[in-house]
């Protein structure tokens, strides 16, 4: 009996070695590709037009390999993906990383001195003859194509990793909720990226996320690249024509600096009703003032992070449905009624988009919510404008663990605000919040399926 179980010892050990090395293999690519709109450009949506270059604007992302089918993230400097072009950009990036476009994560870090993509909404307008333009449809297939082409390059220098790394902390003096209450008790909505109203900057910062967090990938004791988010509207200064990454891109610029080998990627967490209008009057000062207490904290999460070994990397997504808006200025006559000559472009812009919305909707297309779970932390993506209550909520969800959210993936929802949002009247939903009350039902169940998958 004695021999019998020594002649199973080399099999069991070429068990365990086979085993330790599948657990092993995961692989990391970065890429990156300017996506800078050119001079003319509709910027936010049509709203003004770009005039000149502040800074360029970049498209900076991963491929974990390793984890079945590759997985992509990219985070890029627009103000938002939606519709049509956000499956444009999934389906390429997909093709040149040889998996699926449900496993390609798109999101936007939202500045506003930037573009807009919504391909349906661009065809209506040009379809109509109107002087509105919400992006230039031959440029963005030629941007789309220009990260495939990195993306696709970054293959062949893929790295090795054995482990994760997570780290956080408080950022000071950027976040504000655009809620605030008046001496009277009363809540008032007003409170933008830039704010010079004394009650507004006097009250407090409501309801934030007051923590960046970093998740970074690392081989052995080499870090390969650090992964940052924090919710907030990232504007300091904006509507000037000036294409910027704004303070954000001021930050990742000044960390890619300080760590050359190690590849830096900013997100913006949920932050439709998070602005730095408390502690920003809109000087141009503020801009790097911003970007240096960002870049703090980046700093500060860098040093505090705790690296850990990657066992198993698993990928989820919960499709979700949302109802789309029908009230008021919303109804689809008054949505065609915009569409004529002499209403004024960016209104015409945000017509289209609310036709493009529906059409998406009428044809069935849910709208992802995707997770990759490294096990001890979690990075989730949320789509449009939601509101920084969801990536509370997400935490909370999973208190045990690190979790990481991103907001303004799919931008075809615009706000997605809490039911308490619209009981109080929040004044920011006249525009650019395409689906109705009753969102957060959907949001919630999405994140109960993606963070508490049944075992």
């Amino acid at each position: 009996m004695r021999s019998f179980f020594r002649s199973l010892v080399p099999f069991v050990a070429l068990i365990c070695f086979v085993r330790s090395l599948a657990a092993a293999e995961f692989s990391l690519a970065t890429f990156e590709a300017d996506v800078t709109v050119p001079i003319g450009h509709g910027m936010m949506g049509g709203a003004w037009q770009a005039k000149s270059v502040a800074d360029p604007l970049f498209a900076r992302g991963f491929v974990i390999l390793g984890a079945e089918k590759p997985i992509v993230f990219v985070s890029v400097d627009w103000c938002e993906i939606r519709n049509d072009a956000y499956d444009r950009w999934r389906a390429a990036l997909a093709e040149a990383a040889g998996t699926e476009p449900v496993r390609v994560l798109v999101t936007t870090i939202h500045q506003h001195e930037a573009p807009v993509a919504d391909l349906e909404a661009e065809r209506i307008l040009r379809a109509r003859k109107l002087a509105g333009s919400v992006c230039d449809l031959e440029f963005h297939e030629k941007a789309v194509q220009r990260v495939a082409e990195a993306l696709r390059a970054s293959l062949l220098k893929a790295r090795r990793f054995t482990h994760i790394g997570v780290g956080q902390a408080k950022v000071e003096r950027i976040a504000s909720n655009r809620r605030y209450l008046l001496p009277d008790g009363k809540p008032s909505f007003d409170r933008g990226s830039a704010t010079r109203n004394v009650l507004a900057r006097e009250a407090g910062d409501g309801v934030i996320d007051p923590w960046l967090k970093t998740l970074s990938f690392w081989n052995g004791d080499t870090p390969l690249a650090a992964v940052s988010g924090y919710a907030t509207h990232p504007m300091s200064y904006y509507r000037t024509g000036e294409i910027s990454a704004d303070f954000p891109g001021l930050a990742r610029a000044r960390r890619q600096k300080e760590m050359p080998g190690v590849f830096q990627i900013y997100f913006s967490g949920c932050s439709g009703n998070v602005t730095a209008g408390k502690y920003n009057d809109g000087a141009r000062t503020n801009r790097a003032a911003l970007g240096d207490r960002l870049h703090a904290a980046m700093a500060t999460a860098w040093r505090e992070t705790k690296r850990q070994p990657v066992e198993t990397i698993a990928f989820r997504n919960a499709p979700m449905k949302l109802k789309v808006r029908e009230e008021g200025d919303f109804a689809p006559a008054e949505l065609e009624k915009k569409l004529a000559a002499g209403v004024a472009p960016f209104q015409q812009c945000l017509a289209a988009m609310g036709l493009s919305w529906r059409k998406r909707s009428a044809a069935g297309r849910p709208i992802d919510v995707p997770l990759i779970d490294f096990g001890s932390a979690q990075f989730l993506l949320l789509p449009g404008e939601a509101y920084v209550e969801y990536q509370l909520a997400a935490q909370n969800l999973r208190p045990d663990s690190f979790v990481l959210v991103a907001g303004y993936g799919d931008g075809a929802t615009g706000y997605i605000p809490t039911e308490q949002h619209w009981a109080e009247r929040d004044g920011n939903l006249h525009d650019w919040c395409w689906v109705a009350p009753g969102a957060e039902l959907g949001m919630l169940d999405a994140l109960r399926r993606v963070l508490l998958p049944p075992r």
